[in-house]
């Protein structure tokens, strides 16, 4: 099935993009950005910005093109990546629905060696607060679904968009957290953790409806 296909056919075209903007979540990782660079004067912050973005941009895009190929290499089938991959969303979800960061996100020891190097734009705001193992299993996911290669540079021109949205976010940060504020933030966040736990039960009901055929009966 084509990227640009199915009905209703703007949803499914949108649907992957909707996806990876919910699950990166910028301005919920604001407030990290915010603590990150603070102290940082407005070159070394536009900088760590620029960075941050393009590195999110090759992240999504590798994943986009070489992913697939990635679980060949290890003799994964996309059945089982899918039921895994739902079930990290799902853990994700839970933890945006409580307004904290999962353990998927990052740990005081990597907090604390970035602050420490203020190289930070790479790790962990790149990898893995903004593009975790979340954004990269269902960037992979889509792609394995829609191998034609318009579709892959849709997925790639997707990456684009987010890394744009990154840049404009951290852009905007300040004004931002003056704007919304915590609670703001936080409101946010369980939003996109609500629909993120929708897409998870997809992905998983999806892949185990392949392994186990007899479940859909």
């Amino acid at each position: 099935m084509s990227l640009l296909g199915g009905a209703p056919q703007a949803a499914q075209w949108l649907k992957p993009l909707v996806a990876l903007l919910a699950i990166i979540n910028p301005l919920g990782i604001v407030p990290f950005f915010l603590a990150l660079t603070e102290g940082f004067s407005e070159q070394q912050r536009k900088r760590t910005i620029v960075v941050c973005s393009i590195s999110s941009f090759a992240v999504i895009a590798i994943s986009a093109l070489l992913g697939t190929r990635i679980l060949q290499f290890f003799s994964i089938s996309l059945a089982s990546f899918q039921v895994g991959a739902g079930l990290l969303l799902l853990i994700t979800a839970i933890g945006m629905l409580n307004a904290t960061p999962t353990a998927f996100r990052s740990t005081p020891e990597e907090l604390d060696e970035a602050g420490a190097s203020q190289s930070i734009a790479v790790v962990p705001l790149t990898v893995p607060l903004l593009t975790g193992p979340a954004a990269i299993s269902t960037v992979i996911v889509y792609a394995d679904r829609n191998r034609h290669w318009t579709s892959l540079l849709v997925l790639v021109f997707y990456g684009v968009v987010a890394a744009a949205t990154i840049a404009l976010s951290f852009r905007a940060a300040d004004a931002i957290a003056k704007v919304i504020g915590k609670t703001g933030i936080n409101i946010m966040t369980r939003l996109m953790g609500l629909l993120i736990a929708a897409l998870s039960v997809e992905l998983m009901s999806d892949g185990l409806l392949k392994l186990f055929p007899g479940l859909g009966h």
